[in-house]
């Protein structure tokens, strides 16, 4: 396949920056997803000067495929903080930036206030040139199928979506396989997610060490032709988050069972 695999700096949620970045360089992959969601994981800091992360990423020779910037969509603060992710991107030359409807924690939504507010956020990613990649979260885009609605209401090319493989079973209680070919034509990011347990249960682990199916998800996305991003992303059983050398054991696992799988 032709995607980029990066790992996700979410999977280090409770660790600096540079803990992050050594740990997926450590793990063996040559990009990243970097996180800059405020009050949840700050890896970016999106008033800081470029220069002092293109240093850091240059030092563990990662390239940045997807910047991760969750906000509150369904208020007009949130939207703010969007744009203003949406044009460190297009500073940057990044290409995607990942968000979901209510931001990192949000469940249940507010479906008229999100779409008040997501022309202003289409708007600056026509004019910056960055596609804005909603993430399979919470209620209202819950799975795919419940997504393809909402985004023939929205109807902006630059509105697209960031499949993730296990989101779609703790909210939908849906299996990624049978779901992600919804949104081949809307793809601008896949998170490969695994998933332990039932819906609403959070058990994230390295993939492979669940129950996703990835060897199918990688093929309905081969045979769609995407090739756009992929990242690992792990998120455990929540804070206390492992230690930090368990953390890069199971980035390492992850990567080396999705390259058997093909990818990579």
């Amino acid at each position: 396949m032709r995607n980029r695999l990066a790992g996700h700096s979410n999977t280090y949620h409770t660790y600096d920056v540079d803990q992050a970045l050594a740990g997926i360089a450590e793990a063996g992959y040559d990009s990243v997803e970097m996180t800059a969601v405020l009050g949840w994981t700050e890896h970016v800091d999106l008033d800081a000067p470029q220069s002092e992360l293109r240093a850091r990423l240059d030092h563990y020779g990662l390239d940045l495929t997807v910047l991760s910037g969750h906000s509150d969509l369904t208020t007009p603060e949130g939207v703010d903080l969007g744009i203003k992710a949406v044009r460190w991107c297009a500073e940057w030359g990044c290409p995607v930036m990942n968000t979901a409807i209510g931001g990192h924690s949000s469940q249940d939504e507010n479906e008229a206030a999100f779409l008040e507010g997501i022309g202003r956020l289409a708007a600056a990613a026509d004019e910056a040139g960055v596609d804005v990649a909603l993430e399979i979260h919470g209620d209202i885009m819950a799975t795919g199928a419940l997504t393809l609605p909402l985004l023939e209401r929205i109807g902006h090319p630059r509105i697209k979506v960031a499949y993730d493989t296990a989101n779609c079973e703790f909210y939908g209680d849906t299996a990624a396989a049978d779901d992600i070919a919804t949104m081949l034509p809307y793809l601008a990011n896949v998170h490969l997610k695994d998933k332990r347990g039932g819906k609403g249960e959070w058990d994230f682990p390295g993939p492979g060490d669940g129950h996703v199916d990835f060897g199918t998800i990688l093929g309905v996305l081969e045979a769609g032709g995407y090739s756009g991003p992929l990242s690992v992303e792990i998120e455990f059983q929540g804070e206390p988050w492992p230690p930090l050398d368990e953390v890069t054991a199971a980035m390492t696992r992850s990567r080396s069972h999705l390259n058997g799988l093909g990818l990579g």
